[in-house]
């Protein structure tokens, strides 16, 4: 995972994009494009269930045996004419598509469906060696015109809003018309379309990602709502792919199952716009392709999830379907996390890569509510996963000092049943008297994270061991 992890500041991060208005009303949009889209599109095919069963066992199967189907997608590839090489990390991930594009005479590299680079801060390293990269998906192109990194999985610019696009567009192409209306994103898009030609057809190399490789045909595949996947791979002489080892699937058929979860959970659609399956460079007879065609498999962290707690994490199909529905993600962005994957699927994928101890605060950027299990079309169950996660860093003397304080006071309290109930009866009794006058409490004693924002319920009655004990339970 590339520089610039700031995921140990996320309380910090979060209390940041709390406080700041523009992002949270475009954040906002969420619900009305991504989460009802998902909701009209899955209620309109009554096998879904029957889908994500499906897909789970394809995913988990094909994990079980990895190096197999990772060993027969490496052949199909060679067989075609295309070349496979395997990197252990980010950095040689890195050095070894510089070397492609340094062997390739390559000054200018556009990228597309390119997440995975992100995580290896792959445009930094190449534009330290003299090689320019440009996005090409419209979100990516924003975002990297406005130097930041995405937010969002699959809507990389979900925190930038029109008027902010424009500004940038004007800051940066300023070689165009000043006068020119830039209000509606019709005009938006259209200059985004036309300079992005220039930059496709100028390209010496194509750098994408992967939705899957097809372990039957040594095919990389790369769903789009675009186009700019398919420019950015049959236009430059030369293509390469990267991708985490973990997106091999066994068959064509497998593809098409999961494809069919794929776009409904990410963006409500029935089918991504552009499907497109690469085999190989250009063959006798084909009116476009590639010359050259390299696959780089990264494992960065990856094998070594596999047979633990979070192997499940790795059937992720990076549909966006849990950072969507996630209370926490909606409430501060993506940028909060602090690291290229947000949201539920990133607070447990990071510290599996990262580490914990440099990601430690993410496990807790959860209400535990159980939406983003519900709605993966994988069914991993990363609440599960997020709880690990939380023992771990308890375990290692990871968790703030005053929470460990307050989990060791409260073990005082329990293991002794009859202090307990005096301590928490007197409670009860405070807080009841403190909440009188307006029956909620404005401020309570160690509460003040939900009492700045929000009155806390007054308790109402016993406790709940009183009233146990009042139907004769013991």
């Amino acid at each position: 995972m590339s520089g610039g992890l700031t995921s140990l500041s996320f309380p910090k991060n979060a209390q940041a994009a709390l406080a700041n208005p523009p992002l949270l009303k475009a954040i906002a949009h969420i619900e009305e494009t991504l989460v009802s889209g998902r909701r009209r599109a899955v209620d309109a095919l009554p096998e879904f269930e029957a889908l994500r069963d499906a897909g789970r066992d394809i995913k988990a199967h094909t994990l079980k045996h990895l190096d197999l189907y990772l060993e027969a997608f490496e052949k199909k590839v060679v067989e075609a004419g295309g070349f496979v090489h395997w990197a252990a990390d980010a950095a040689e991930a890195s050095r070894i598509i510089l070397d492609i594009c340094q062997s390739a005479g390559a000054r200018r590299v556009t990228k597309g469906k390119s997440m995975i680079t992100e995580e290896v801060g792959l445009n930094a390293f190449l534009q330290e060696n003299g090689i320019t990269p440009v996005e090409t998906d419209l979100g990516e192109y924003i975002i990297q015109l406005r130097g930041e990194t995405p937010s969002h999985i699959i809507a990389p610019a979900v925190h930038v809003n029109k008027e902010q696009v424009a500004a940038d567009f004007r800051r940066a192409h300023a070689d165009l018309d000043p006068a020119r209306n830039l209000d509606e994103p019709t005009s938006l898009l259209a200059e985004a379309r036309g300079v992005l030609r220039e930059r496709f057809l100028a390209a010496d190399v194509g750098i994408t990602g992967a939705n899957f490789l097809v372990a039957e045909t040594g095919s990389a595949v790369i769903v789009t709502n675009e186009g700019n996947g398919d420019l950015t791979q049959i236009l430059p002489k030369t293509h390469i792919v990267l991708a985490s080892i973990e997106k091999v699937v066994p068959t064509l058929e497998d593809v098409a199952t999961i494809m069919r979860l794929l776009a409904r959970s990410a963006t409500g659609q029935e089918m991504g716009v552009y499907t497109t399956f690469s085999t190989g460079p250009r063959r006798a007879g084909d009116p476009d392709g590639p010359e050259a065609f390299h696959v780089v498999l990264l494992d960065n962290g990856r094998s070594a999830m596999l047979g633990s707690e979070f192997e499940d994490m790795l059937r992720c199909i990076r549909c966006g379907a849990c950072i969507n529905h996630c209370p926490v993600y909606r409430s501060i962005g993506g940028h909060a996390y602090g690291s290229v994957y947000p949201g539920p699927m990133g607070s447990v994928l990071t510290p599996s890569l990262q580490g914990l101890e440099k990601s430690a605060h993410l496990a807790n950027a959860s209400t535990l509510c159980g939406r983003c299990e519900s709605v993966c079309p994988m069914r991993i169950p990363l609440p599960k996963m997020l709880r690990h996660w939380r023992e771990k860093e308890f375990e290692r003397h990871l968790t703030p000092k005053t929470a460990r304080f307050g989990l060791a006071a409260w073990r005082f309290l329990a293991v002794r049943p009859r202090l307990y109930g005096l301590v928490t009866r007197l409670g009860a009794w405070g807080l009841m008297r403190l909440a009188r006058r307006n029956g909620a409490l404005r401020q309570a004693p160690l509460a003040g994270g939900w009492t700045r924002w929000r009155d806390l319920p007054a308790p109402e009655g016993g406790t709940f061991r009183t009233e146990w004990a009042k139907r004769g339970r013991t």
